[in-house]
């Protein structure tokens, strides 16, 4: 009576055809390891493609600062909802909805930011100094509420969502 056969062999059965010669040679490992980069260089290019072609919306931080063709009239008549509805996380802030604080606060301070960076492009330059340091300030609040909400730290998120509202009432006073 033959012996069942162990888990170890089940996972790992013997191949079909054993190999015709034990002792590969150096030419046959050579041989083996460059269709074995192929295979894997046409599985990391196939990889690559459908990430590129992956068209979902990010829910982080958009890093481009102007949109292309876009006029500061469209940019002035943007900014107002764009900041309604920063100042508008609040409520999500209170109901301690985290992540989608998050998201909301990350896609209104992206289209914001485009928008004012639009506007003090279109500044004289002796005005700029003075409203990019503003910008800075605001956004760099934002990254902390952003932080803050991420971490789930009440106290801090209150400071930074006060310190983002005087900061957006300021730079909004001043363009």
């Amino acid at each position: 009576m033959a012996a069942a056969p162990s888990l170890l062999q089940k996972l790992n059965p013997p191949p079909l055809h054993p190999p015709a010669n034990p002792h590969p040679t150096t030419a046959t490992i050579a041989a083996a390891t460059t269709t074995t980069r192929r295979s894997s260089l046409i599985k990391l290019t196939a990889s690559a493609s459908a990430l590129f072609l992956f068209t979902e919306p990010a829910t982080a931080f958009d890093f481009r600062m102007t949109v292309p063709d876009q006029t500061v009239e469209e940019a002035e008549s943007g900014i107002q909802p764009h900041a309604q509805r920063l100042v508008g996380v609040k409520d999500l802030l209170m109901a301690e909805s985290w992540k989608e604080a998050q998201k909301v606060l990350r896609k209104s301070s992206s289209l914001l930011k485009q928008d004012m960076y639009t506007i003090i492009q279109a500044k004289p330059a002796e005005e700029r100094g003075r409203l990019r340091k503003l910008y800075s300030e605001l956004f760099n609040g934002v990254t902390k509420l952003d932080y803050a909400a991420r971490d789930e730290d009440r106290i801090r998120v209150w400071e930074c969502y006060d310190r983002v509202v005087s900061s957006l009432h300021h730079i909004l006073s001043t363009l």
